[in-house]
């Protein structure tokens, strides 16, 4: 065990100093979520006839889910380019335990994420937005558990799709929009069509995004806090098994 934490953080570090020789990439990743930010949200104070404040305490949380998803789902496209290079396969004949290859890229995903969470809370209090820091806190972390299992499956497909990575970016962009949309991290549900709700209630993220908004807004208590925390976990639970399995297979 204590070779596998070791390992895990080798490959954690050795993932995280191209971000930190080049934190462009982390800064031009921040764009999409504040031009949401800055779009969405009053639209939908508008819609709603909130004060702009108040609809941030709604919307902002979901922005910053919807930063983890992109950016954990995005994260296999990286190994693919290794894999293809050739990068790849030179780790894997080092004495590196498979497991922690999968762990720690997975680990490595969510820290430019936690980073972009907490400039665009800074952001959006400027317009108003008041967290709740013990349970901003505690989403990070459950965002983490989430963001490590979708970053798993997400390096599964690209070691799957390795010989056509055309299939990566087509499933991808099947799975990641309507998750997107059915999850009601932009904009509420209540008046979609009854199909769209069930299918929302069929959607994993649903609960994390629910539970993200109850966590910033100091509502620890609610029974959406540990359904998303529940759905997080389960998604890292099979993430890592199946990420791990296809690590091993991909010698």
């Amino acid at each position: 065990m204590s070779t596998v934490v070791t390992d895990t953080r080798n490959v954690l570090v050795r993932e995280l100093w191209p971000v930190l020789r080049d934190p462009f990439s982390v800064i031009f990743s921040l764009l999409q979520p504040l031009v949401f930010l800055a779009f969405f949200g009053p639209l939908l104070s508008g819609m709603t006839g909130l004060p702009l404040a108040e609809s941030f305490q709604w919307f902002v949380p979901g922005i910053i889910v919807m930063s983890t998803l992109f950016g954990t789902a995005m994260a296999g496209s990286n190994l693919l380019f290794e894999l293809q290079s050739g990068s790849h396969e030179r780790m894997l004949v080092t004495p590196v335990a498979r497991s922690a290859l999968m762990v720690g890229r997975a680990l490595k995903e969510m820290v430019p994420l936690a980073v972009q969470a907490v400039v665009i809370t800074l952001v959006a209090a400027i317009f108003g937005f008041r967290p709740h820091l013990p349970g901003m806190a505690l989403g990070l972390v459950v965002l983490a558990a989430f963001g490590i299992g979708l970053g798993a499956l997400s390096y599964s497909l690209g070691i799957a799709a390795r010989e056509r990575d055309w299939m990566f970016w087509a499933v991808q962009q099947a799975l990641i929009f309507p998750l997107m949309i059915l999850s009601g991290m932009l904009l509420p549900l209540e008046a979609a069509p009854r199909w769209m709700q069930v299918l929302s209630q069929l959607n994993p993220l649903t609960y994390l995004v629910e539970a993200e908004r109850a966590l910033f807004n100091g509502q620890l208590t609610e029974p959406a806090v540990w359904q998303g925390a529940l759905a997080a976990v389960v998604l890292a639970a099979v993430g890592l098994t199946v990420g791990i399995r296809m690590m091993r297979r991909s010698i």
